[in-house]
């Protein structure tokens, strides 16, 4: 393999390489092949791990929230992730940005109206009336909780243990350099680079499912606009648009491309927030910011525990309840995403000192996230009408988004808009936001698979990360032409099931994290003196 890779002008791990792609491939074959039997396969694993295991990743993602604040708070804070004199690459802005872009901006593009409308419409409680007010408070809660802090906490965990090991013991740039302190120099060898492998393929089936879905709702605002049709074409001809901007933007580079494009778009997206604010109940809005915050505070240790544990004596929950088809796929479907954002925080995240980095990381998406949920969701539940007395006002036009969620989640966001002047001009420029979110996840996706294979910060050949980012677009595409909705629905299957192995691997990262901080000496230099390597190795 190492001769084929210098045949073909690559400078990457060809092991790593060659093993990701043609897995992916086989994958991909077999997916086409049977995509029923795929799905129902991986649809009866995702159902026994959410009603067996759910618990686990509950308490999993709120153990990481608080490990995460006690390393802020503490006298590890202060280390710099880098040398002692390692400043920031970025300024607080860009880093910011690209943390947003690149992490879940696609998503609160997706679910901004339609997650807190859906719990409007269906409470997670039994014992709460849809449509009421207790049902909107409900649904602003459970939105923020699964789009806030432990969200975040599921990027960061890994994130920072990337940036410590990379950046304080001059590691890779890989997944399996995290495992250090219980591997030692095996991460080198086979078992490192099967853990490597593994980061790569879930990369690439998170990212392409998730091009998949954007792509469903970008052509769903297209029909809203100009009656596109919602056809197989048009998705695939959707892809390639987004593959084409994500690959000039990988040839630019992290610097040139996903910063200048995050930075673009993020302006764009506070452009919409604010225009939702102030053509819509302002002073209403304004009071649901303030009150959301006091939401979240208030629930938000309750439902940090919360496991649906008497979901089995309600006449519509089951065994698994509301929370194991909710929260529970949340956080398997995130942490899939883990090596990913993970690795791309770590890479824009050099200079900056552990508190800095757990603080920016979990709170400033996080309160972005939580002022987003407050203006559409409250200005969308507003509209639908909340309270009967509201509801009997509105007439005909009461349940009108609820309405329209139920038939169809991607055009939520754009029947949402119909409520507002400009509909047209601001629908259109929704359809552009999504876009450019998806290409910056993709070509972030793309550089980071990229460094996975090569263990470098530094690019690859061009050719190499554009083949990530056209392979990104290629199975998302071919899911949809020959596959359909069975296809995209078994690879979700697949990543939920996939979850559960990436979920353990991340608390077996908290572990190894605390050994490499407990090895600082911080006696004489406030940031402290990383450890000899020897002194984290493994005993035999």
């Amino acid at each position: 393999m190492d001769a084929l890779a210098r045949k073909l002008g690559l400078k990457t791990d060809p092991t790593i390489f060659f093993t990701s792609a043609g897995i992916m491939i086989l994958f991909l074959v077999a997916l086409l092949i049977a995509p029923g039997p795929i799905g129902e396969a991986f649809g009866a694993g995702r159902q026994w791990i959410v009603t067996n295991l759910g618990w686990f990743f509950i308490f999993g993602v709120t153990s990481w929230v608080a490990f995460l604040l006690w390393v802020a708070i503490s006298r590890f804070g202060a280390i710099r992730l880098g040398g002692n004199d390692a400043k920031p690459a970025y300024t607080n802005a860009s880093w910011f940005a690209m943390l947003f872009a690149g992490g879940i901006g696609t998503v609160l593009m997706f679910w901004g109206v339609a997650e807190p409308i859906s719990h409007f419409a269906t409470p997670p409680r039994p014992d709460v009336e849809p449509f009421s007010v207790a049902a909107a408070d409900d649904a602003m809660s459970f939105s923020i909780y699964h789009l806030g802090l432990h969200t975040w906490a599921i990027f960061a965990m890994p994130g920072l243990a990337f940036a410590y090991f990379i950046y304080r013991y001059n590691l890779p740039m890989r997944f399996s350099s995290v495992f250090f302190p219980l591997l030692g120099e095996r991460i080198h060898g086979p078992i490192g680079k099967t853990l490597d492998i593994f980061a790569v393929l879930g990369t690439l089936f998170g990212v392409a499912v998730s091009v998949g879905l954007g792509t469903q709702q970008i052509n769903a605002g297209l029909t809203e606009l100009f009656g596109v049709p919602d056809a197989v074409l048009t998705k695939v001809l959707i892809i390639i648009v987004l593959t084409t901007v994500a690959v000039g933007s990988i040839i630019a580079g992290l610097d040139s491309g996903v910063k200048r494009l995050s930075n673009i778009n993020i302006g764009m997206a506070v452009g919409l927030l604010l225009f939702v604010l102030f053509t819509g109940s302002t002073v209403f809005l304004l009071r649901a910011v303030v009150e959301t915050f006091g939401l979240y505070i208030t629930n938000l240790l309750p439902m940090a525990f919360w496991n649906d544990t008497l979901a089995r004596y309600s006449s519509e929950g089951g065994a698994w309840g509301w929370q194991g088809s909710w929260t529970v796929f949340y956080w398997a479907w995130t942490v899939t995403w883990s090596p990913f954002i993970g690795i791309f925080v770590a890479r824009i995240s050099r200079g900056r000192t552990i508190r800095e980095f757990v603080l920016g990381v979990l709170f400033a998406p996080s309160i972005f996230t939580l002022i987003w949920f407050a203006i559409f969701g409250w200005s969308a539940m507003e509209i639908d009408g909340i309270g009967p007395e509201a509801r009997a006002a509105l007439g005909d036009q009461a349940g009108i988004l609820s309405a329209a969620v139920a038939e169809s989640i991607p055009l939520a966001m754009f029947a949402f808009f119909e409520n507002f002047p400009a509909a047209t001009f601001i629908q259109g420029l929704a359809v552009v936001i999504v876009a450019i979110f998806f290409a910056t996840s993709s070509d972030s996706a793309s550089l980071v698979v990229d460094m996975l294979c090569t263990g470098s910060a530094d690019p690859g050949p061009w050719h190499q990360r554009v083949f990530w980012g056209v392979s990104e677009g290629m199975l998302a595409a071919m899911l949809i032409v020959l596959a359909g909705d069975a296809g995209l629905t078994a690879l979700q299957e697949v990543i939920t099931v996939v979850g559960l192995p990436m979920f353990i691997l991340v608390f077996i990262m908290m572990f190894a994290l605390y050994r490499g901080l407990s090895h600082e000496d911080l006696s004489e230099i406030k940031v402290g003196t990383p450890p000899k390597q020897e002194e984290l190795k493994p005993e035999d």
